[in-house]
């Protein structure tokens, strides 16, 4: 009798990677085992930590605003931007800077983002943790052409639409029926999201509700987003990315070295290496998002506080906990957004705290610096409860409908390696489920190597995790509403997800982008 290797993990009998990987090659290049992707090392002369201050990325403002929506004009396009000092990079960026404009938006009150493509290349614009209508999620293959860009020079898959009906622009209507919650957009473009998210096409959109604002939380100029991301950069400052074709036009795809991630050796925040922050000795509310292409991160601070834990969670993916979660590490997959306030009072003036990555070698196991340099008074205070809206009411196990399994490993496509699901490839034409709207259902994954999976429309609840030499209970920071759970190597999880908010054609996908670009995606269409 035949045993599958999702009956040999839920067995506990999966104990070394020669099943999870069947091509033979390892896809891990890291201290231990807990990144996937191999390291790019830079040319470039870099500078020491701590010596450039965190930037925050400009709020966007709205060229119209009326009773029902706010309007806002973003443009794609090519600038120069000082990351390294004394070097100039080539970024691709939304109003040609990265991080782009963050949007700061009310749950509630739709928002219209006209995207207009001055790149040389199609584009896509995912608004990541959005419950938004199906034409304007950010299909890959619903595409902006830059003016005078021939479809026929796309490169094409088996049932692609043909050509694309936006050209030069597009209108994203964002209706925000949601929590406040911290969310991003970014490039989702079939075939090329990695080097096009590498080149600096995300930024934050943050939803902001009544409930949120009524809590005593650190707010103003201490509620501070941090985009956390790893690139490389060549001699001249340029970014460095193993693409196929560098021209991003025609093959796509990575170096065959790189095909399980693109690791940089240069850890940047809000696109500053190494930064440091100046904060008072007071609380402070950070949202936290990791950005990086394949990247993970364990978060620490050193030196830690001498009582309590260094971080209160108070968000995660979804929106605000139930109930403020104490962690001492955070682990955090690309495209996790985690919303932590740090008391600064616990230590004294005069202090620099790290925020440390456990899980990164030299160089990269450090991300940033506060530098605790005066007194204030504050009045913020963590509530012992935050919101009445996260209980999953009406969320329970026993009404889920049925189960779907999906097993993220690698696969062959054509005579070569590549990243699947269900040992299948993506191809717009397929749908893989088809649940109907108002249904709950139970989805499990299992995986071979590290893949953080992401659904798009829906969130969901974390029920259990299965793994060789582990227990079955969610972590800790599986808390709350989630729209990408970070998988480990061969585990089984299983999420509960409700299908509400619109009909029609979705995607769900690995989050390491370089898997994504290798076809582990695959299509949902709610009923």
């Amino acid at each position: 009798m035949e045993i599958s290797r999702r009956e040999f993990l839920k067995l506990g009998l999966v104990a070394g990677a020669g099943i999870a990987l069947p091509f033979g090659a390892s896809a891990c290049s890291s201290p231990g085992q807990d990144l996937t992707g191999r390291l790019l090392r830079s040319k470039a002369r870099l500078p020491e930590p701590f010596e450039v201050p965190l930037s925050l990325p400009p709020v966007a403002k709205p060229v119209l605003i009326d009773t029902t929506t706010d309007y806002y004009e973003i443009v794609q396009k090519e600038a120069g931007q000082e990351i390294l000092p004394g070097l100039k990079t080539e970024v691709w960026g939304y109003n040609g800077i990265f991080p782009g404009p963050t949007i700061e938006a009310k749950s509630g009150k739709g928002v219209i983002v006209r995207q207009a493509n001055e790149l040389p290349v199609p584009v896509s614009t995912h608004l990541h943790g959005g419950r938004t209508p199906p034409e304007s999620d950010g299909y890959p293959t619903d595409l902006i052409l830059p003016e005078g860009h021939s479809p026929h020079a796309q490169h094409a898959h088996p049932g692609e639409a043909g050509e694309p009906s936006n050209r030069g622009s597009k209108d994203y209507v964002y209706p925000l029926e949601q929590r406040a919650a911290t969310l991003w957009y970014h490039d989702h473009r079939m075939d090329f999201t990695g080097p096009q998210v590498y080149k600096g096409l995300a930024g934050f959109h943050i939803i902001r509700d009544k409930e949120e604002d009524a809590l005593p939380i650190p707010k103003g100029e201490k509620d501070v987003p941090l985009m956390i991301c790893d690139r490389s950069f060549d001699e001249d400052g340029s970014f460095m990315y193993p693409s196929l074709d560098p021209t991003l036009r025609g093959e796509p795809g990575v170096e065959n070295e790189y095909m399980s991630g693109v690791l940089g050796d240069v850890i940047l925040v809000n696109g500053v290496p190494w930064p440091f922050m100046e904060v008072s000795n007071t609380r402070y509310r950070f949202r936290i998002l990791n950005a990086s292409n394949a990247r993970r991160y364990e978060l620490a601070l050193d030196p830690e506080p001498q009582d309590g834990a260094p971080f209160v969670q108070v968000g995660s993916d979804g929106g605000l906990l139930g109930a403020p979660a104490h962690h001492r590490r955070i682990p955090i997959a690309p495209a996790e957004r985690f919303d932590v306030v740090i008391d600064f009072s616990r230590y004294a003036v005069g202090t620099k705290v790290t925020l440390k990555n456990r899980l990164g070698d030299g160089r990269t196991s450090d991300i940033m610096r506060f530098d605790v340099v005066r007194k204030e008074k504050d009045e913020s205070v963590i509530p012992e409860r935050l919101s009445d809206t996260v209980d999953f009411e009406g969320l329970d196990a026993s009404g889920a409908r049925l189960t779907r399994e999906f097993d993220f490993t690698r696969t062959e496509h054509q005579g070569r390696v590549a990243w699947g699901i269900n040992d299948e490839v993506f191809d717009p034409a397929r749908i893989v489920a088809r649940p109907e709207l108002g249904s709950t259902e139970i989805w499990e994954f299992t995986t071979d190597v590290h893949h953080p999976v992401h659904l798009h429309l829906v969130h969901f609840k974390v029920l259990s995790r299965q793994s060789f030499a582990r227990g079955s209970k969610p972590l800790p920071t599986d808390a709350g509403w989630k729209d990408t759970v970070d998988l480990r190597p061969r585990e089984v999880a299983r999420v509960l997800v409700r299908f509400d908010g619109y009909r029609g054609s979705y995607v769900f996908h690995c989050h390491n982008l370089e898997h994504e670009d290798m076809m582990m995606m695959a299509n949902f269409e709610v009923a």
